[in-house]
């Protein structure tokens, strides 16, 4: 696959974020929290870390049901973890891309349109949970009234996500209530241009508007945001339980405040496996708690290296089972070769 400016952009930004977090620790002093931190409890960390990918496979499982019912747990699972696996290895964020393509390479019936459009929810559905979490993490005892992070006023990050979150489920919502509509729009306003390229849209839009079925039906609507709810209250569980590995007294509003941060921060371009930018925003928001910068970078290097391994080998194994190529997903992806 290739980088592209995207994946370009990503390493910069994340070179230069790692060398602005780290520039003034005492790594004898990281070395030596890490060396002297609870190891069971960090083990038991990146166990609950590694808990999310099934989580979120089974929160799949009601997204895609109206496209493909009952799909195995398995399948959707070595599908989250080998996307997983190629956002920690892969510049780019084509993890995304692989896991569409690697489920709909096993499931019958999921085309890859529908696969990515339900990925779609998937995402939106874990931004509008993460700023409810947020939210509530500022409204617990010991919040500072006046935060900010990296400079910005934490509720002005806030507004700008909840208002990108609307918008988009929004739009989700009315091409999935109005797939015929949108397919007209669409025709409309491409085929002048090439009807070449509004006949493969038109085919990949209706894909992606049956993908969005979930959206039609309040039962399964009800189920994946109570699925998003679990999957990232048991990733705060994961940094609160590191927080007590290397001995930071933070509360679990803490954990769940952080969290949400670092969520929204990996957002940007970033290098694989979110280095940098997940140090970076690991410094600033446990800083707003009292936690030193050396006792913050002690806790992300070690969370962050811990937490990375499983599910990335775990990924690498099911990738090659699979009979996965990089140059395959490369293909699948919009653009793609």
């Amino acid at each position: 696959m290739r980088m592209g400016w995207r994946g370009a952009l990503g390493l910069v930004l994340s070179a230069a974020l790692l060398t602005y977090t780290l520039r003034d620790v005492d790594f004898g002093h990281v070395w030596n929290v890490l060396r002297t931190s609870n190891l069971w409890l960090f083990l038991l960390s990146a166990a609950t870390a590694t808990a999310l990918f099934p989580i979120r496979a089974w929160r799949w499982r009601y997204i895609l049901e109206p496209v493909a019912p009952k799909l195995p747990l398995g399948v959707l699972f070595r599908a989250t973890a080998v996307g997983m696996m190629i956002n920690n290895t892969v510049p780019a964020r084509a993890g995304e891309v692989a896991r569409a393509y690697a489920v709909s390479r096993e499931a019958s019936g999921v085309g890859f349109g529908a696969a990515v459009a339900s990925l779609a929810i998937d995402r939106i559905c874990d931004a509008v949970v993460i700023v409810l979490i947020l939210l509530a993490a500022m409204a617990a005892p010991g919040f500072p009234g006046a935060a900010t992070l990296a400079g910005q006023p934490v509720s002005r990050v806030i507004g700008g996500v909840t208002a990108i979150a609307i918008v988009l489920l929004l739009a989700l919502g009315a091409v999935a209530a109005y797939p015929t509509r949108a397919l007209r729009l669409f025709d409309r306003a491409i085929r002048p241009i090439s009807p070449v390229l509004a006949d493969r849209g038109g085919t990949l839009l209706s894909s992606f508007a049956k993908g969005l079925g979930a959206l039609r039906s309040p039962r399964l609507v009800a189920l994946v945001f109570f699925w998003t709810v679990v999957h990232w209250l048991v990733g705060c569980l994961s940094f609160y339980v590191a927080f007590r590995a290397v001995g930071i007294a933070a509360p679990f509003s803490a954990a769940m405040f952080l969290q949400s941060v670092i969520a929204l921060g990996v957002a940007a371009p970033s290098s694989p496996g979110f280095f940098g930018v997940f140090e970076f925003f690991a410094r600033e928001g446990l800083a707003l708690y009292g936690v030193s910068q050396n006792d913050a970078v002690s806790w992300a290097l070690g969370y962050h290296i811990l937490a990375f391994i499983p599910i990335t080998v775990i990924g690498a194994w099911y990738f090659t089972r699979l009979g996965m190529h990089l140059r395959d997903i490369g293909r699948a992806a919009p653009g793609g070769a």
